[in-house]
């Protein structure tokens, strides 16, 4: 009897606390700090301290477990409240990509250099190589990527792919979803293989040149390399560039295990590789746009003209994005 008076009596000193708290709490939760009045949160971190004091003695005298078990759940969402972030998930995101992802690509624009001219190595060697020796198309392409074309194909084959007919539509979309897979796969796997000196993500962008250059030299074989280009680069400028972000990230954890400087590897590592998995979460982002535009756009659009227009505005908005965006005044404002 004794102890259940003095949990009553210590619930009764002190509910009204709680329950202002609570109700702060789920204030925040709902519709962010910037809904609170001044006064409101002034009050928070006072009502919190206050809570996690009450805690504190419920756990002393030993109150009954349900008291105490309330106090715990309502001091962990009043952490969250006072000390979590101030931001809504639609800032935190405008943010990223307003801001940090831009800005990040900008630090590392010479390992995405670096990315770039590998994969264009890849591509001329395929196209080169390819056009000397036919066969060795089956050398860097394979049979899943293939779909079935290859120096054996008719012309007529090769171009019903760049057309799509209403019967091959179903048939292009399974495989544009696999080229999305296949190259956010090649992407990925180069920013995490960065730890290992550097070596696997110039083996996987040289692979995927080598990859894109095989199938330039098929289509050019039979005189169709504008109407090839035209196909692959609406979704291809952004797919690749992507792939070459990942390709940065992956040559910076290189570089930052590689050549630490006055700093020690991990550490080094830890740092750059947060700043670098900036650039690899945007570089999703970009796979995402780039799947789109290859599952909609490019089954439906078979104009030529159409698609180099697409292509080139959109080299133009990545790197009028990557330029310019996010970019702050001398007063530290955007």
């Amino acid at each position: 009897m004794a102890l259940v008076l003095k949990s009553f009596e210590f619930r009764r000193e002190r509910e009204r606390v709680w329950q202002e708290l609570e109700e702060l709490v789920a204030q925040v939760e709902r519709r962010g700090v910037r809904s609170l009045t001044a006064r409101e949160l002034s009050r928070l971190p006072v009502l919190y301290r206050s809570t996690v004091a009450s805690l504190s003695v419920a756990r002393a005298i030993s109150l009954d477990r349900n008291v105490i078990e309330y106090l715990e759940h309502l001091s962990a969402r009043g952490y969250l409240a006072v000390y979590g972030t101030r931001r809504h998930l639609r800032e935190s995101v405008a943010d990223f990509f307003g801001h940090r992802f831009p800005a990040a690509v900008r630090q590392f624009r010479w390992q995405l250099a670096a990315s770039y001219l590998i994969m264009a190595l890849g591509v001329v060697a395929g196209l080169l190589i390819t056009l000397r020796d036919p066969d060795r198309f089956y050398s860097f392409v394979s049979a899943e990527m293939a779909q079935g074309r290859g120096p054996s194909s008719s012309t007529a084959e090769l171009r019903e792919v760049l057309y799509a007919s209403k019967d091959m539509r179903e048939l292009l979309a399974a495989f544009a979803l696999f080229l999305f897979t296949h190259n956010a796969r090649i992407g990925l796997m180069a920013f995490a293989l960065g730890f290992a000196a550097g070596v696997p993500v110039v083996i996987l962008l040289f692979v995927n040149g080598l990859t894109l250059g095989a199938f330039a030299a098929l289509y050019r074989s039979r005189g169709m390399t504008l109407e090839f280009w035209a196909w692959v680069l609406p979704h291809g400028v952004t797919e690749l560039t992507a792939v070459a972000l990942c390709g940065a990230g992956g040559l910076v954890l290189a570089q930052s295990l590689s050549f630490p400087g006055r700093s020690e590897r991990l550490r080094n590592l830890a740092v750059r590789g947060r700043e670098a998995g900036q650039i690899a979460l945007g570089a999703v982002a970009l796979f995402l746009v780039a799947g789109l535009i290859e599952g909609i756009f490019r089954q439906l659009v078979h104009s030529v003209p159409i698609r180099l227009a697409v292509a080139g505005t959109s080299a133009a908005l990545w790197i009028t994005y990557f330029a310019w965006k996010g970019r702050r005044s001398p007063l530290g404002r955007p």
